[in-house]
């Protein structure tokens, strides 16, 4: 067999593979001797067929399960020959057998890349030393305070204004008729001006008083995000049935108490701080993060096999895909797709798989390990995050091997960045001022 290997990239090579004729003789010779052996042939013995008979009726099969051994068994012993680190699945479009002639084919694969050793001491970091602000904590007061508002019905008789409530029946109807994306709606509650249905069918709302009825003609424009009704008219009936006015708590021991947690204000406002400051935690850790693989990768770049980003951009897909199934909505709801999706986040997801690959050489060069310790550590630290009972979490992976190996793989990225940053040079810095956007 002789096997010859083209680098297309670093990462993905052309393997031309072609088997001796006389191999391919012997193994059709096989096939038939053993086919010769079952084959019921009617006005032939068992054993006792011709092969010239069996060629005849069986030359199709036979020639498809020799390529296809030829196939298996050439590309095993090319892999080994050449001592090639493949992932994924190789892509041969084999060709038809010939008994006269070698059997030749090519082998399109993706190989994992070659990293030399890290040099990973003595990076130059600086982490953002993060505090949280009497204005944080009051914004957050403020959000609470939103989310406890009650709406109040407005007694004097007075049409809608901005910032209203207005509670509404409203049906919309294409050429006169009733159209499906807009049926008919009893009493939803709707902030005027927040642009919820559509900004210019808030404005027409403005002035009707209770008990008041209106059409709306509003034209959705090519490019909005529901494409059942990009580019359409659609006139709106409208019915206003009450106005109502958002009344906010006052914000004091009373207030905390109502939230359920808290007895007093300062609690509160405690919780607040500490919640805040976690988010500051986790920032300035994706902060010496994203400054370790960049310099990292200044060091040492290196492509990456198709196969492992295209893994990767699914699993940011799927991730998308689950956070629009949470909020009730869909990728179609809002004009997307997989392939725009795709297009938007590929270079994400190949600085991801670069992450991962980086961090694999630093856990296989360091020779990391993960102690029982660890292990126990981390299922416990897992049981805090999704508030799941030790025992669960523990026995979830116990039970299943892959992701166990994949739970005790991200302890030992997550032990190779700790030891990154215990080896670098941190410079600490107070955060610019439009740094500090943890909240709004």
């Amino acid at each position: 067999m002789q096997v010859t290997v083209e680098d297309i990239n670093t990462v993905k090579k052309k393997l031309y593979i072609e088997i001796p004729n006389d191999v391919v003789v012997q193994e059709l010779d096989q096939a038939y001797k053993n086919l010769k052996k079952t084959a019921k042939i009617k006005g032939y013995r068992p054993g006792k067929t011709p092969r010239s008979v069996l060629e005849r009726l069986f030359k199709k099969d036979v020639h498809y399960d020799v390529s296809s051994k030829l196939l298996q068994d050439s590309l095993i012993n090319a892999i080994k020959e050449k001592d090639l680190k493949v992932i994924g699945t190789p892509k041969i479009d084999p060709p038809g057998l010939d008994a006269k002639e070698p059997y030749k084919y090519d082998a399109t694969i993706e190989v994992q890349p070659e990293i030399d050793d890290l040099d990973f001491k003595g990076l130059k970091l600086k982490k953002n030393l993060y505090k949280v602000s009497n204005e944080e904590i009051s914004a957050q007061l403020k959000m609470l305070q939103k989310n406890l508002a009650q709406q109040k019905t407005v007694e004097e008789a007075r049409p809608v204004q901005k910032e209203d409530f207005a509670l509404i029946d409203y049906e919309g109807f294409k050429d006169g008729k009733p159209f499906a994306e807009t049926q008919k709606t009893e009493n939803f509650t709707l902030k005027v001006g927040n642009g919820k249905i559509f900004k210019e069918f808030d404005e027409q709302l403005i002035g009707m008083n209770p008990g008041e009825s209106k059409e709306i003609n509003i034209h959705f424009s090519e490019d909005y995000f529901n494409k059942k009704l990009a580019n359409l008219d659609i006139t709106f009936h409208v019915k206003l049935n009450e106005i109502r006015e958002e009344v906010l708590p006052e914000i004091n021991d009373e207030f905390a108490k109502d939230l359920g947690k808290y007895e007093t204000l300062d609690e509160l406002k405690n919780a607040i701080s500490d919640n805040l400051q976690e988010g500051y935690k986790k920032r300035t850790e994706q902060e010496l993060n994203e400054q370790i693989f960049t310099a990292l990768i200044a060091k040492k770049d290196f492509e990456v096999p198709d196969i492992m980003v295209e893994y990767e951009l699914n699993s940011i897909i799927a991730d998308i895909e689950r956070s629009f199934a949470y909020s009730n909505t869909s990728m179609e709801d809002l004009g997307l797709s997989k392939e725009n999706l795709s297009e938007k986040y590929r270079d994400t997801a190949i600085k991801q798989v670069k992450r991962h690959l980086i961090l694999n050489k630093l856990i296989e060069q360091e020779k990391l390990t993960l102690s029982d310790e660890e292990i126990n550590n981390g299922f416990k630290e897992m049981s805090k995050v999704f508030n799941k009972p030790l025992e669960e979490i523990s026995s979830f992976y116990k039970q299943n091997k892959d992701n166990l190996e994949l739970f005790k793989n991200t302890l030992l990225e997550k032990k190779s960045i700790k030891l990154i940053i215990e080896n670098s040079i941190i410079e600490n810095v107070e955060p610019k001022a439009e740094q500090m956007t943890l909240v709004e």
